[in-house]
């Protein structure tokens, strides 16, 4: 995030720093902008129709430019990022989203623009999803499938995230000195701290993994997680683990990911431990109960049970015809 314009950079420092977003928040919001300037510059002719999209820089971005910006440049970025771009519908919604918020701050907050061009700007219709997850059998034919040198390792991250529900972000960002006993101490979004509870699975692979974890070299001592190289483990090295694995357990690695493992574990804990969406949404860190509302569909004979066990569900009219016999 080098040579970043004045307007953008207090945007972003305003988003972390009074609005509390996290750092991959920020880093999302800048991403979008530098996509959205990218082709503003492309469009205005300040750069080759042709250039290669991804070597524009937008450090000469000044506010002139933004202050130009209409509703119909906004509406052909959405079309561009649509068919160039293959963005979905949540993708876009959330692009016009990061748009929205830095106008309104500019308009609102800096007073660098006297008209707001996404005051009229509509998002996307999202349309509601059933969460993609493993089934139960398919989550214990992944932890069959771990072998190799780092089995312990492996076979714990995959144990945390289908038991806690962790955010991939969460996980790597794990310290030993926030395990204490059966808890966990983890930063979720918006730098939010929250406590995760450690079942017997989670304590004994963490056990098992801490007898065979690197102690000499390592650069982060308090890291949980470590690389090859004996340092924090990246976000990208556990991607590719998990889909390795998927790949292993004769699973399809182009639907699963370590998302999809969070979602798995948030439909076992609602279909099979008798949780609660309340204690769901504390469990998986969601600011927004209606975020969490998506795993309720995802069992459908629980509602026909809840309805069966209705004291009248028995029609009345057997018990008296039961009384005329």
């Amino acid at each position: 995030m080098d040579n970043i314009p004045l307007p953008l950079m207090s945007f972003l420092n305003y988003m972390e720093t009074i609005k509390g977003k996290s750092k991959n928040t920020v880093k999302e919001y800048y991403y979008d902008l530098r996509t959205f300037f990218r082709y503003l510059k492309i469009q205005r002719g300040i750069v080759p129709k042709f250039a290669d999209f991804e070597t524009i820089t937008i450090d000469d971005v000044d506010i002139e430019l933004i202050k130009s910006v209409t509703l119909n440049d906004l509406y052909g970025f959405i079309s561009y990022v649509s068919f160039e771009r293959d963005n979905s519908n949540y993708t876009k919604a959330r692009k016009v989203s990061t748009l929205r918020s830095f106008f309104k701050f500019l308009h609102t907050k800096m007073r660098l623009i006297e008209e707001n061009p996404t005051s009229d700007l509509e998002s996307p219709k999202i349309s509601s999803r059933h969460p993609v997850h493993l089934s139960l059998d398919e989550a214990r034919e992944l932890l069959d499938a771990v072998e190799g040198e780092f089995r312990e390792r492996d076979y714990c991250i995959l144990i945390l995230f289908l038991n806690c529900g962790l955010r991939l972000s969460e996980l790597v960002s794990i310290n030993i000195s926030n395990i204490r006993e059966d808890t966990l101490t983890v930063i979720g979004k918006g730098n939010k701290e929250r406590t995760v509870y450690l079942n017997e699975a989670c304590l004994k692979a963490i056990k098992g993994y801490l007898r065979v974890r690197p102690r000499e070299g390592v650069k982060d001592r308090d890291a949980l997680f470590l690389s090859k190289r004996k340092q924090r483990i990246s976000n990208k090295t556990v991607q590719y683990i998990v889909k390795k694995y998927i790949e292993m357990a004769g699973l399809d690695a182009e639907k699963y990911s370590t998302h999809k493992l969070r979602h798995t574990a948030a439909t076992l804990m609602y279909k099979h431990g008798d949780v609660d969406i309340r204690a769901l949404q504390q469990i998986l860190g969601h600011s927004n109960i209606s975020t969490t509302q998506i795993y309720t569909h995802v069992d459908d004979q629980r509602l026909r049970d809840a309805v069966r066990r209705n004291p009248l569900a028995r029609d009345i009219s057997d018990d008296n015809e039961e009384k005329d016999s």
